[in-house]
């Protein structure tokens, strides 16, 4: 098996939405800067997959993994065992992949306007410091706003696809054996609500905690009056530690409590808090029952397996799409820029090394379909719109 697979190269970390549908190494369509050559590299149902698309496609993964030098190149591939000829091969698999599943969604009326991608692209280049910042970190994987933009269109289009597809309810049977196998994970889970107060208001927050730990104001009566965050309507309540992503200030104030303990004022970038545990989850020594689960854990559960089932059902969907498509590969034309005479990178141990060593430095660092989606769907539905919660 391949040490590496060029097709699933690493992206930057922020722009990590472009490998999301397993799209090739973040490239967009365009062609500039390519030097690429012309012409048709492949048809899909009669779509053209241009020969430029495929060389800037190759060009940004080369950009990405700093292997622009042409030694450097021919060394990675000899290490890999890679040729042009292969890259070349899995570059366009990756991009009839990315082909079948713009018909696929067009088959299915899925579809994504740009106010959509737009909001998706506003939303990242907030994790930048300024429009410098973000062009930086575009140019760092070889691309331009427009091409981001292409990227994720197709990204959201594929995560629109699979949604399409109705994945079977499972029983509770399925649910309890799920449970089962993953419930030690959710041992010493804390369930709690809490009060913000704006980072200024200190007077407040400590005048709120007296009353609260004198025992004069209930504290999910205080979270209704006084939280400024949205979790106030449900006197504080944010759930369970294990299904949300708190903030780090927020955690480790949670930890020092036990059931009905109050914590003192806990400050983080969004206020001042005052924590109550309201519930802890020990995990039995044998789950014979879902009735042994809080009831959020066996929702949780259960919409896991259920996404599981829409996901096998897309996959099946896209390697019948795939088996069944019209795809012609033409022959891999002279003058491409990544094209080399690998005779000179030979040497007599390169393929002893070459499936074996630096391997799962790519392999860790994937993007699957399957694995964004459904952790985008997750992100959705634990965070809710508190204010305490990371955005994952």
């Amino acid at each position: 098996m391949k040490a590496s697979t060029i097709a699933k190269t690493v992206c930057a970390v922020s722009l990590s939405a472009l490998c999301v549908v397993g799209i090739t190494a973040c490239s967009g369509n365009s062609t500039s800067g390519s030097k690429g050559v012309g012409g048709v590299a492949a048809t899909v149902n009669g779509a053209e997959i241009q020969e430029e698309e495929v060389t800037a496609s190759v060009e940004s993964i080369r950009s990405q993994m700093s292997l622009t030098d042409e030694d450097a190149w021919g060394e990675w591939m000899v290490k890999y065992d890679y040729t042009p000829e292969k890259v070349r091969e899995e570059v366009i698999d990756s991009l009839v992949t990315k082909q079948l599943i713009i018909q696929g969604a067009e088959e299915k009326g899925v579809t994504v306007s740009d106010d959509e991608v737009q909001s998706y692209v506003d939303q990242m280049k907030q994790n930048y410091a300024s429009d410098d910042k973000w062009n930086e970190a575009l140019q760092a994987v070889g691309m331009t706003e427009d091409e981001y933009k292409s990227n994720i269109k197709t990204s959201l289009l594929q995560q629109g696809l699979m949604k399409s597809f109705e994945g079977d309810d499972p029983s509770d049977e399925d649910v309890l054996s799920y449970a089962q196998t993953y419930i030690s994970s959710f041992d010493g889970a804390k369930r709690s609500s809490h009060i913000l107060f704006d980072a200024d208001d200190t007077e407040t927050a400590q005048s709120v905690l007296d009353q609260i730990n004198a025992g004069t104001l209930d504290f999910a009566e205080a979270a209704k009056t006084y939280s400024k965050d949205s979790s106030a309507q449900n006197g504080g309540d944010v759930g369970w530690d294990k299904l949300n992503s708190f903030v780090s200030e927020y955690t480790a104030g949670l930890a020092d409590l036990s059931k009905g303990q109050v914590s003192g004022l806990v400050t983080s970038s969004y206020g001042i808090h005052i924590i109550k545990c309201t519930d802890e989850f020990h995990a039995p020594a044998e789950l014979t029952s879902l009735d042994q689960l809080p009831s959020e854990f066996v929702e949780q559960f259960r919409s896991s397996l259920k996404s599981s089932n829409q996901s096998k059902a897309y996959q099946q969907w896209l390697s019948d799409a795939k088996d069944n498509a019209d795809i012609e590969i033409k022959d891999m034309p002279s003058g491409l820029p990544y094209d080399l005479d690998m005779s000179k990178y030979q040497s007599d141990d390169s393929s002893d090394s070459s499936s074996t060593d630096g391997g799962s430095d790519s392999a860790d660092n994937e993007v699957s379909a399957t694995d964004a989606s459904s952790t985008s769907s997750d992100t959705a539905s634990d965070s809710g719109d508190s204010e305490t919660k990371k955005a994952a």
